[in-house]
């Protein structure tokens, strides 16, 4: 496969990095490609690929331990690479004792991109904490690589990660009814981002009160809703949305909040709604 060119929103967004970034962490030279979910059609595949600058001789590793189904998830995602001409690919998959041998998670270390599934990032970070994966891809993308995930795989690049769950019911549901006190679980995540938590589905979902309710408890974080067949391109401290719809980002920016009866409240939050091409600053 021939290495691809940068469209120009690229171009533009590279040339951006050039004239620095003063919260940039030295240490860490990857990118991050940060699906919000849903459809990915092959222009929002390939502007990932082109992003990641593989070439011919790198691969593509395929994590999909945050699916039950990880054999269909994985060939999906597999075939959409083959339709865009790139073959180079490594799947791994859970082995009956639910650990990775060392020459998987070297292989890891050593790829150039790595595609985390959708699924549920609760299962994801178990398996990455007890199989040692959450360190084989934080030394990848050290390295350079591109870290990329889709929805499940889209949470679980921050540091703070949004579970999923709502501490006041008993069970899941889709619909978040109130931006109240305590209500939405923190977990950790990857540790990608260290000061940006990312909520995805989210306009298709309607996650508003979500992201509301995390923004005024971790006034620290930039909080950033991505919708779906919709990324973040990322790298250092400055992100580029590319994709079909919109990113929500979220500051609390006088980093004060308060309750009443154990709702939640805050006087200076900030909201932006990012269109395709905008760029913005994570901390």
């Amino acid at each position: 496969m021939k290495r691809r060119i940068y469209i120009p929103a690229v171009i533009t967004y590279l040339l951006l990095f050039v004239s620095g970034c003063n919260n940039l962490n030295s240490s860490k030279h990857g990118k991050l490609f940060i699906i919000g979910g849903g459809e990915r059609p092959p222009e929002l595949m390939q502007k990932m690929l082109d992003a990641s600058g593989i070439l011919l001789e790198d691969y593509i590793v395929i994590l999909p331990f945050a699916s039950n189904e990880q054999v269909e998830v994985s060939s999906f995602v597999t075939q959409q690479f083959y339709d865009l001409d790139f073959k180079n690919i490594r799947t791994l998959f859970l082995n009956a004792d639910s650990l990775l041998a060392k020459s998987s998670l070297d292989s890891v270390r050593n790829a150039r991109l790595i595609y985390i599934t959708g699924g549920d990032q609760n299962l994801f970070m178990k398996t990455a904490a007890k199989t040692g994966l959450t360190e084989a891809i934080q030394e990848a993308y050290t390295r350079g690589a591109m870290i990329a995930g889709t929805s499940a795989g889209a949470a679980v690049m921050s540091k703070k990660m949004i579970t999923g769950n709502q501490l006041f019911y008993a069970e899941y549901t889709s619909n978040f009814r109130t931006i109240h006190q305590n209500n939405i679980e923190i977990k950790a995540g990857l540790g990608l981002l260290d000061h940006a938590i990312v909520d995805q589905h989210f306009i298709q979902r309607m996650r508003m009160n979500r992201l509301l309710s995390v923004v005024i408890e971790n006034p620290d974080e930039v909080c950033i809703g991505i919708d779906e067949s919709t990324a973040l391109l990322v790298e250092g401290c400055k992100a580029m949305v590319v994709g079909s719809s919109q990113v929500i980002v979220l500051t609390n920016e006088s980093k004060e909040s308060e309750t009443k009866n154990g709702l939640l409240g805050a006087k200076d939050l900030r909201m932006q709604v990012l269109l395709p091409g905008d760029v913005f600053k994570i901390k």
